[in-house]
């Protein structure tokens, strides 16, 4: 089968399986499935064109809603801090689009660039193995518990209006908004952040994101927790729907800016069939992974997903000074 916009040439089971496997390895370990997609385009089918980066946001569209639909249903969404995350990312992205094609077409620039991000991501696992970060994994692994047993109690009662409830103490509630400080309360605490400290940041992540093609949640999301000490539990929802956002509007400019740039004979825009195609893999693949990362060593995981992110990484730099 080939694909219109890539000219790959590939069965239609190769992206989904390719999407299911990525999908259930990385979402164990935490990270989107985009991050070794994207690598896994150029370096094995040899997609290297711009379009392949919003073919990769055509992964998140398809395979996020039912992880978004789950943290709103839970009401664990704390929604001024994802409308602050949305109104920088989105703008970042658009940015980085435009890089993207302006200044990194060619494959080895960007193969480059990709390692450059590669590195950080898989350092980062790295540093989440750490003592103290083991620590706070353990704490919000804890939180977590202690959260989603009430809730599996409420959804097993005879009682169908009972079925959807979760505990008030683990229901993100918004205690106060404005242009510089949002308040929230989750299990009992009062957490904030100042609104113009956070928006550079996400700002910064989306133009990453949008010359990459990835939604960024990786990088927002240890960001916000570390230098904003904000519990993980409620950071995952509002960065999981950024990410859906922001891809939506990625693939909306790169499609834009194919029709502005069509003088440079260049593939833009993204291949929707193969996109679709590695989302509906990534769909089936994160849910497995939700099933099967309590059997699986955390630790153990985001060791090997270090290793191969910092392999390609080291590969993908070299590759760019031989």
């Amino acid at each position: 089968m080939t694909f219109p916009v890539s000219g790959v040439e590939v069965p239609p089971w190769v992206p989904l399986l390719a999407g299911l496997g990525v999908s259930l390895f990385t979402s164990m370990g935490g990270v989107s499935g985009g991050f070794l997609l994207l690598p896994f385009q150029v370096s094995v089918l040899g997609f290297t064109s711009p379009a392949v980066s919003p073919t990769s946001l055509v992964y998140n569209i398809v395979a996020i809603p039912s992880g978004v639909y789950r943290f709103i249903r839970e009401r664990r969404m704390a929604w001024p801090l994802t409308w602050v995350i949305i109104a920088g990312t989105v703008p970042g992205v658009c940015i980085g689009v435009i890089l993207r094609i302006e200044y990194l077409p060619d494959p080895r620039a960007f193969k480059f660039f990709v390692g450059c991000v590669l590195l950080y991501v898989g350092g980062r696992l790295l540093y989440d193995l750490r003592r103290r970060a083991r620590e706070r994994y353990a704490e919000n692994k804890v939180l977590a518990a202690r959260s989603a047993e009430p809730a599996n109690e409420a959804r097993q009662a005879t009682d169908a209006s009972r079925r959807n409830e979760v505990p008030a103490q683990f229901v993100v509630r918004t205690v106060s908004w404005s242009w510089r400080r949002v308040r929230y309360q989750f299990d009992g605490e009062t957490f904030s952040f100042t609104t113009l400290r956070v928006f550079p940041l996400v700002l910064l992540v989306g133009v990453v994101s949008g010359a990459y093609g990835i939604g960024g949640g990786a990088i927002t999301a240890p960001l916000l927790v570390t230098f904003f000490k904000l519990p993980v539990y409620t950071v995952a929802g509002a960065v999981l729907t950024s990410t859906f956002i922001s891809s939506i509007g990625g693939v909306i400019f790169y499609r834009l800016a194919a029709v502005h740039y069509a003088d440079l004979g260049l593939a833009i825009a993204p291949d929707w069939l193969l996109g679709g195609l590695f989302g509906l893999g990534g769909a089936v693949g994160m849910y497995l992974g939700a099933r099967c990362q309590k059997h699986v060593p955390p630790r153990a995981v985001k060791l090997m997903l270090s290793a191969v992110l910092l392999f390609l990484a080291v590969r993908y730099i070299g590759g760019f000074w031989r």
